[in-house]
């Protein structure tokens, strides 16, 4: 028969520091137990360190999570998530013992790894190695950057630290010494990491595969190395803590040594206890061994619950403080404060929405429409910060007037990520999930491939940093294959929660930023073009209103379409001269812009059934990427003129017309009908 669940105990506690440590470690080992899956090695060897961190060192608010200078605390190795989870619980956040016992199940609180916005407390998504290492990185800037422009003497209102546990796996990540790299040229000094260094992966020992002297890498990036021998030795770790924080102008890596799975007769330093449950006999002889009852699971000690549930009062304490700092501020420095909190709301200046009407809309490139507009949006929406891969002339993403986000100007707001692509994406996710500044990154299209684990993430999360892609096509001409997408369009679309758009002029380039800006609860990838496409001509097609939409009726006839023609981006300017050809033979034909198929398909029935009539069957697509997805729209009796193969070095107007991309070859395939 099943033991009872206790979720307190009157044990008599000799030593508190033990206990709390014990506690955390059998709560892990208790979850992934009755889950019969999961992670319990990591959580039992770090568990000393989190609970010196979390009690001595960790300024947050259990009852408001999101208090704005908490500091963030970021375990990129999601895979230990249970300790994460027993933090929490024990420190008042509200994640009841219910939720711990229902690990891994469906619904709970407690998936199998950290859930941004799922539950209270968890900063950021991790799991895949890397990515909490880099938004960590995000994190740490978006702090010095609001510290930079808000903070004046005597009045520290961004104040704190990002700190987080990083593993083996998280620094074999080819990305992660991207970010490492990136943290330390800009000085990131309240960036703090432990390093778990427990000498285990899944296949065994990390000598298999991974014998550099990390430390030693970190200092040549520029970090602060310190070195704990020993994570179970609490003072150690208190003075490793203590030495990270008096350094000011560069991160810190703390190395510690650990024992995955500590406390396990048999399991202890190897691999089978990283990811599946110790199972009974072995908790027993655990529990044994660490002078844990043998009666009962989730057990947390009166003792223990009392101390740690301290941590509510000091949070309200801490927010206490801080309110009134800012109420003083306020005084001080009013519109700061305005500033400030508008920031942190995440609001949309006034007259955002009328911002890039005075542009002229003229012929160009739609890289630089968009460059144009950021130039425009920038003034009135300095939280809007970002930068380029090292492509920024290419790009078109510098804002005139901004100074370089650097080591000694961290109240600059524009980024060199350099050759960063897939850090730079993880930043920025980091930065957005800090609070108080809207990024965009860019870079080219075809180099979407680098970042799409971060780009998933950042969707996952449902956070709407915006990426710039240009170079969108192999109109990108003479670079050839190797830089001309083909397959990303429909690769990018393929992500749930992504918003992709690829505007055909100017006008729709304005549109789809604002769609963008307006966007908040997931990311949004714009695509533009490397070469120059013509304006459409608004006095005689329509306005590009419908752009946020998602599709809309460029032209039309009157009375019932004989053949709907549908685009996006450089290719609408095709399919509108086809059209007039087609009008000239008698044809009655309407052409659809369709920017993004993810703003469409959001729109209601009615307007989506008005755009494309399920009565006009003969339908033909136009885009210069793979074909596939397209016959969704096009329906089983449609055409599709797309790109299902790679591209060439040419200049681009000799490869879009070998490939088919030319008005001529638009009004044959109509003809087919």
């Amino acid at each position: 028969m099943t033991q009872p669940v206790p979720v307190s105990s009157s044990l008599q506690v000799a030593d508190l520091d033990a206990a709390i440590v014990n506690t955390i470690r059998f709560l892990a080992i208790d979850g992934v137990q009755k889950a019969n899956s999961g992670h319990p090695g990591m959580p039992m060897g770090t568990a000393a360190l989190a609970y010196v961190l979390w009690d001595r060192f960790l300024k947050h608010s259990p009852s408001n999570p999101d208090w704005p200078d908490r500091d963030r605390f970021v375990l990129s190795a999601g895979h230990g998530s249970m300790l994460l989870y027993s933090l929490l619980h024990l420190t008042g956040y509200d994640l009841p013992m219910e939720e711990l016992k229902q690990f891994r199940q469906w619904g709970s609180k407690t998936p199998g790894h950290p859930e941004y916005g799922h539950t209270a407390g968890v900063e950021t998504t991790t799991g895949p190695l890397g990515q909490g290492f880099a938004n960590g990185v995000g994190m740490a800037i978006a702090e010095r950057h609001l510290a930079a422009r808000f903070n004046r003497p005597g009045f520290a209102v961004v104040d704190h630290y990002t700190y987080g546990i990083v593993s083996d796996g998280d620094l074999m990540e080819g990305f992660s010494h991207e970010a490492a790299s990136l943290a330390g040229h800009l000085g990131l000094g309240k960036l703090i990491y432990f390093y778990d260094d427990n000498k285990i992966s899944i296949d065994g020992s990390t000598e298999l595969a991974f014998t550099e002297n990390v430390g030693h890498r970190f200092s040549a990036y520029g970090w602060q190395v310190i070195t704990v021998t020993d994570g179970n030795d609490l003072a150690a770790v208190e003075h490793a803590l203590n030495e990270a924080r008096s350094v000011a102008q560069r991160p810190t890596l703390i190395v510690t040594r650990t024992h995955i799975g500590f406390g396990s007769p048999n399991k202890q330093d190897t691999a089978g206890v990283h990811g599946s449950p110790l199972g009974k006999d072995e908790i027993r002889l655990t529990r044994k061994k660490l002078g844990w009852p043998e009666e009962g699971t989730f057990l947390v000690p009166d003792a223990v619950r009392e101390h740690m549930s301290m941590a509510v009062d000091r949070g309200r304490e801490y927010e206490t403080e801080w309110a009134s700092l800012m109420a003083r501020y306020a005084e001080a420095y009013p519109e700061d404060a305005t500033t400030f909190k508008a920031w942190l709301s995440g609001t949309l200046p006034e007259g955002w929405d009328s911002v890039g009407s005075e542009l002229p809309l003229a012929a160009m490139a739609t890289r630089k429409a968009s460059g144009a507009y950021l130039n425009a949006i920038g003034p009135i929406m300095p939280n809007l910060v970002g930068g380029s891969a090292d492509l920024t002339p290419s790009n078109n993403t510098y804002i005139e007037g901004r100074v370089d986000f650097q080591r000694k100007t961290p109240d600059g707001a524009y980024f060199h990520f350099g050759v960063r692509e897939h850090a730079m994406a993880s930043v920025c996710n980091g930065i957005i999930l800090h609070g108080g500044l809207r990024p965009y990154c860019a870079t080219f299209l075809i180099f979407s491939d680098y970042m799409r684990p971060a780009i998933r993430l950042s969707a996952l999360m449902g956070v709407p940093v915006i990426y710039v892609f240009t170079h969108d096509s192999v109109g990108l001409g003479e670079d050839g294959p190797t830089h001309q997408p083909v397959e990303h369009y429909m690769a990018l679309r393929a992500i749930p929660n992504l918003t992709f758009v690829r505007p055909a002029d100017a006008t729709e380039t304005v549109e789809a930023w604002r769609a963008a800006l307006a966007h908040s609860t997931g990311p949004t990838a714009l695509a533009l073009t490397r070469q120059s496409l013509p304006a459409l001509d608004r006095e005689q097609v329509r306005s590009g209103d419908g752009a946020d939409r998602g599709a809309y009726i460029l032209s039309d006839d009157d009375g019932v379409p004989d053949l709907i023609l549908m685009a996006s981006g450089s290719e609408v300017q095709l399919i509108e001269a086809a059209a007039l050809r087609l009008r000239e033979e008698g044809k009655r034909v309407r052409v659809v812009s369709m920017p993004s198929w993810e703003l469409f398909e959001a729109q209601a029935d009615s307007y989506r059934a008005h755009v494309l009539p399920v009565e006009v069957t003969a339908r033909l697509a136009v885009e210069a990427g793979v074909s596939m997805g397209w016959e969704r729209y096009t329906g089983s009796e449609g055409r599709i003129i797309g790109l299902d193969h790679f591209g060439a070095s040419a200049p681009f107007k000799e490869i879009f017309e070998h490939f088919g991309f030319s008005v001529d070859h638009v009004v044959d395939e109509a003809h087919a009908f």
